[in-house]
């Protein structure tokens, strides 16, 4: 009774209709070993995974929220008595202790299967620098799985493992999802612990998830993440902002057509337009944004002093034994221990600029929108220009890390030779659980296979589960609204406009005295109430108390309750405030009062 698709959801459904993990699990070791795909570098003894499998045949599936859960394990990330290579079998050694996310999936009721193909320490983002072989696409052999975390992608895709980790430095988590048909997230830094992996960048390293539904990648990733204190770059996830939920305007950001680089590709375009316009059908305005300082960011991780940490993670190994390294992976490595302390200031000031520059896009967008990879080449064009190539492969991914952004791998079509076409979305830094819910949507509304396994995906895995987002929304009715004087703070506290509304008719507006600014008083009554013009705007929770703190009597914050039923946070006034005050009600709304005036001589601030 094993399952046509190993998503969480059609996994848990047979557990409850009587699968027992053992059964599972022997299916998917033989499974594994007739892999053809070089997906793996080592599978873990079968008695050993049975034994962890029979563990849980006993147990309630509720009792855990990953139970049974089949995944894979990117070979530079430990697991306790299980060699960790990095795909050198030079540097092998075993580890006592497992990375901190292994230990925490397996805590869950995850089950590894096995360590998975890589390029070589991380290094490369086309699968092909392993002496493992090079991995192999799961839709056709003969064009690469994308890397560096290659085989966690085809086994996922392969139907192997439910899910899988890799490690994103440059777009290894990402480009291997989008050549395979798969979700990938790279979650913001910090937020998934990096203790017991082996470093490419240590400062940039971000642990991925790949997964066949961004539902399941929401699952994993709540599990995974938590702070710890054993790894110096781990840190606490921060409240995220907006929800891309249904029926809510959005705003997203593609870069200006001629920063489109497709490679030589002629299909890829049309399915990126289509792309865009599957985004505006969820709600989002398409906005062309200048990708350039995007662009230059990307150039200083490959040609700035950040390759010197990959040669920094190596060092004692790759200047004893530099004939145990993969021949481009040796070349790239070597030239960087070269690099003057000099050039990584001039580099970081660079950063620090351009940093700037990308963080002007964001007070006008909510996210990004971008092909994954331009190109699919082929094992043998990459063969021919390992370098060249790899590069072009890093177009959209390498700059993601160096600014902080959280990013998810979207399946977005299938092109007409069979290979699959993804998209990204990328947002700032801890917009992790609102990308994965808009991928979410974005994924039921494509209707793609999951993987490669042809199998639907399932009715019920469009949302992703609620988690609280840290934020608070707040409707506002007078000189807050966009373009009036008191605006600046909720733009200066991050706050987003997220919907200009109606409340319900059940209050009176006033024009209170004093001013400027003029301000209005919101007051709900028994009878006689109207609907008065509204703005729903979206602020953090961590700012919210300064903004309270500023409110002058006779005002305050209460709840609104909106024409569609729902209730949000808003001004209200004191009925003792409006006491003598100019009942406006009539208009509707402030604006319309305001234009009244105008049109009728009076002046003043508005």
């Amino acid at each position: 009774m094993t399952p046509h698709s190993l998503d969480l959801q059609s996994l848990a459904t047979a557990y409850r209709q009587g699968l027992k993990p053992s059964d599972l699990f022997a299916t998917l070791l033989d499974r594994a070993s007739r892999d053809k795909h070089h997906t793996w570098i080592s599978l873990l003894p079968a008695e050993k995974v049975l034994a962890m499998a029979r563990s849980l045949d006993g147990r309630n599936a509720t009792d855990l929220p990953l139970y049974g859960v089949p995944f894979a394990i990117k070979d530079n990330i430990d697991l306790a008595g299980h060699p960790t290579t990095a795909a050198c079998p030079d540097f092998c050694y075993l580890p006592e202790s497992s990375a901190t996310v292994v230990a925490k999936l397996m805590a869950a009721g995850a089950i590894p299967l096995g360590k998975t193909n890589m390029d070589q320490f991380a290094t490369g983002l086309n699968g092909t620098r392993s002496p493992y072989g090079a991995c192999r696409n799961a839709f056709n052999p003969a064009y690469i799985s994308g890397g560096s975390s290659a085989g966690s992608a085809v086994a996922v895709a392969c139907g192997q493992t439910s899910f899988a980790l890799g490690t994103d430095t440059a777009g290894s988590g990402r480009v291997p999802a989008a050549f395979n048909n798969l979700v990938g997230l790279k979650p913001s830094g910090g937020l998934l612990s990096t203790k017991g992996i082996v470093p490419a960048c240590r400062s940039l390293d971000a642990v991925s998830i790949f997964a066949l539904t961004a539902a399941d990648a929401q699952q994993v990733f709540a599990v995974a993440q938590g702070y710890d204190e054993d790894d110096p770059y781990s840190r606490p996830a921060q409240p995220h902002g907006r929800r891309f939920q249904a029926g809510e305007r959005f705003r997203f950001g593609v870069p200006q057509p001629a920063q489109l680089a497709f490679f030589g590709d002629g299909t890829n375009p049309a399915l990126f337009a289509a792309a865009v316009a599957r985004m505006e059908a969820l709600g989002g305005t398409c906005v062309p944004v200048d990708f350039a300082p995007f662009l230059a960011v990307a150039r200083l991780l490959y040609d700035g002093p950040w390759v010197a940490e990959r040669y920094h993670a190596i060092r004692s190994f790759i200047d004893k034994q530099p004939e145990s390294v993969f021949p481009v992976t040796r070349a790239i490595t070597l030239a960087a221990s070269k690099a003057r302390a000099v050039d990584a200031f001039d580099a970081f000031y660079a950063l620090k600029n351009l940093q700037r520059q990308c963080a002007g896009v964001w007070a006008d967008l909510s996210l990004m929108l971008t092909p994954t990879a331009g190109f699919h080449p082929s094992i043998a064009a990459i063969e021919a220009d390992p370098i060249g190539l790899n590069t072009h492969l890093g177009y959209y991914t390498n700059f993601m890390n160096l600014l902080g952004y959280s990013a998810v791998a979207l399946p977005a079509a299938f092109r007409p030779d069979g290979l699959p076409f993804g998209v990204s979305i990328f947002a700032q830094a801890d917009q992790d659980i609102p990308l994965l819910e808009l991928a979410a949507r974005w994924q039921a509304s494509t209707k793609l296979p999951l993987g490669a396994s042809g199998q639907p995906l399932p009715a019920a895995a469009n949302l992703g589960s609620p988690i609280a987002d840290g934020q608070i929304r707040l409707a506002v009715c007078g000189a807050h609204l966009s373009g009036l004087p008191l605006n600046w703070q909720l733009v200066d506290r991050g706050a987003r406009l997220i919907a200009t509304v109606r409340s319900a008719a059940e209050y009176q507006l006033y024009a209170l005295p004093g001013g400027p600014p003029l301000r209005p008083g919101m007051v709900r009554v028994d009878k006689e109430g109207v609907a008065i013009d509204m703005e729903v705007w979206e602020m953090p929770v961590a700012a919210f108390g300064s903004f309270v703190a500023a409110i002058p009597s006779p005002l305050g914050i209460g709840k609104i309750r909106l024409a569609d039923g729902s209730e949000v946070c808003g001004f209200m006034c004191e009925n003792a405030g409006v006491a003598g005050a100019e009942n406006i009600s009539r208009f509707g709304g402030w604006r319309a009062w305001l234009g009244s005036r105008e049109s009728s001589g009076p002046t003043g601030e508005r």
